[in-house]
Formats: structure tokens, C-alpha cells, sequence
């Protein structure tokens, strides 16, 4: 065998070579992102993280009245807002387990309410998503000077009266309404979220 062809059998087994190994780090590619994908944690939606539903009750978040349900009678006009979890009429579960479920209520004199905010309202009460829509923190604050809710992650205000319009800060657009009603004195959601709760990305 002449060095020629030496040069062109060893040229063939370095390509052959090459070809090998550019196959099985393909496969071992293609292997690890099936073996990633079936790693990954499934989404599994228990009671407590369904999603709002009209004909959910509305009930306390937090402090001592923590599930029980919301009534007229215990929001005044000029309080601080309530925040509130969805209640599943049937089961009872509370579904607190998605932070996309909480919503804020707060109440104010009727006529203070523009004509669209009141077509959603009941008695003064307004209800709305409580996930600000700039990095969804929650609005949690209420300034009654100004009679307005506050997200203390970056100052976000909202004019609950006014369709929750954005009166400061980064927010880009009003947190989501809740269509409320009352059915056996207490507060029920009467139709899901009017937009898209939380950040949209």
C-alpha cells in the first residue's frame, strides 16, 4: 500500500470516526431532554388551586374570620380593602392554593362608583383581582385619604371607584374586576375575572 492511499484510509476512518461521535452526542442530546422533559414536576391542580368559578363565595383571606364567608354587614364604606379567597359552594374547599385566586373587596357610597364599575358591584361593594398587574405582588394597602389601593412591592395605586383605573406607579393597566351578587347575604362571585389576572408576559 502506497502512502497515498495510507493517507486516504486513514482520512475515511477519521471521518467515519467523526460521523460516530457527532451521532451519539445527538442521541445523548435528544435522550437527556426525554429523560428532562419526564423529570420534570407535573402540574397537578388540586381543589385548592382550581381556578374561580362564578357561584364561588367569597371569604375571608386572612385573620380571625379566615373562611368564613363575606357579608355586606362586614364591610363598611371608608374601611380598609378585605382581601378574600374563592369558596367552592358545593365542597367547601377554600381555594387558596393559587395566589391568582385572590381577590380584593372594598366598599364604597354608590354614587361614588362610575356607571360601569357599578354594573359589577353591590351595594358599593366592588371586587377585584388582589394580583397587581406590574410584577404580581399583592395589593394589600388601602390609603383612605385618597381612598385608593396600594401595592407596597412598587407603589402601584388603584381607583377601585373608577374600573381600578392606575393612578401611580409602574402598573400597566387596572387589575381585573370581579362581577360580584349576593345570594343568601353573602358575597358570590357572579362571573369569572373581566381580563387577565396578573402580569401578561
Amino acid at each position: 500500500m502506497n502512502e497515498r492511499e495510507a493517507r486516504l484510509r486513514s482520512s475515511r476512518r477519521r471521518a467515519v470516526l467523526k460521523a460516530a461521535i457527532g451521532t451519539g452526542i445527538g442521541l445523548s442530546l435528544v435522550s437527556a431532554f426525554y429523560v428532562g422533559s419526564s423529570l420534570r414536576p407535573r402540574q397537578v391542580v388540586t381543589p385548592d388551586k382550581e381556578p374561580l368559578k362564578p357561584g364561588d363565595i367569597l371569604v375571608f383571606a386572612q385573620g380571625s374570620g379566615q373562611g368564613k364567608p363575606i357579608t355586606p354587614d362586614d364591610i363598611k364604606p371608608g374601611d380598609p380593602l378585605i382581601l378574600a379567597h374563592p369558596m367552592d359552594p358545593q365542597s367547601k374547599v377554600v381555594k387558596s392554593g393559587d395566589a391568582k385566586n385572590t381577590v380584593l373587596l372594598v366598599r364604597y357610597s354608590p354614587e361614588e362608583l362610575d356607571e360601569e364599575t357599578r354594573k359589577n358591584a353591590v351595594e358599593g361593594i366592588v371586587a377585584y383581582s388582589a394580583v397587581c398587574t406590574h410584577l404580581g405582588c399583592i395589593v394589600s394597602q388601602w390609603l383612605p385619604d385618597r381612598k385608593v389601593g396600594l401595592c407596597p412591592c412598587h407603589g402601584g395605586m388603584y381607583d377601585f371607584a373608577h374600573g381600578a383605573k392606575v393612578v401611580s406607579g409602574p402598573p400597566p393597566r387596572p387589575v381585573p374586576a370581579l362581577p360580584i351578587r349576593l345570594e343568601g347575604g353573602q358575597i358570590v362571585a357572579a362571573g369569572e375575572f373581566t381580563g387577565p389576572v396578573g402580569v401578561e408576559t
